[in-house]
């Protein structure tokens, strides 16, 4: 039987049409984190990351038949996170006056409210190599991808308990690391071959 997370999207999404559960459930796996990742970079919280992540694959569900590039996938739902996340912003801000009186900077004026985030072509390029991190952690084995899920986490603990929890001898967890992100470097500069259905 072919995995489904070893499937390209396209061939994913044919299967999602037909009402294979399998490839539904391999999709949002496949774009769970990359939703999260857009999501938390929007600055929501938590609660409105996950109300978030629900509608788009809500709306993604919903549009599954019309969707007219399913190879293009990535880019429907990195738009749709986008746009969903804007929305969620916009419906917990507050109204904020906007007018400039004349004074010095960091008065609170227009000249302090630029926005320094990356244009939308170097936001796809972050999103893309994430997925790619992502696609390439899938692929190492259990207990390469647990080391470094544990060594990256944003509260990482140290070596000690790290090698407690994956029951790990502290000594052998550098060398271990290296091998694992060596194999997660290989997957990721030179990628399986998609299996087609």
């Amino acid at each position: 039987m072919l995995q489904p997370t070893l499937s390209d999207d396209a061939s994913l999404v044919v299967r999602c049409r037909q009402g294979d559960p399998l490839a539904w459930e391999a999709l949002v796996r496949r774009y769970q984190r990359l939703v999260h990742a857009i999501v938390r970079n929007a600055g929501l919280d938590d609660q409105s990351a996950d109300d978030v992540f629900q509608t788009v694959f809500l709306r993604l569900l919903q549009q599954l038949t019309r969707i007219a590039e399913p190879s293009r996938l990535q880019a429907w739902i990195v738009t749709t996170a986008k746009r969903e996340a804007w929305l969620q912003r916009k419906q917990g801000m507050q109204l904020v006056s906007m007018t400039h009186d004349e004074g010095a900077p960091g008065d609170g004026g227009f000249d302090d409210i630029a926005d320094d985030a990356p244009g939308p072509e170097a936001s796809l390029a972050q999103w893309q190599m994430l997925l790619q991190v992502q696609l390439g952690l899938d692929l190492l084995d259990e207990r390469c991808r647990r080391l470094l899920q544990a060594l990256f986490e944003e509260d990482a603990e140290g070596y000690g308990e790290i090698g407690r929890r994956l029951a790990m001898p502290v000594g052998s967890i550098g060398p271990t690391r290296a091998r694992c992100l060596d194999k997660l470097r290989q997957s990721i500069e030179q990628p399986p071959a998609r299996v087609s259905v």
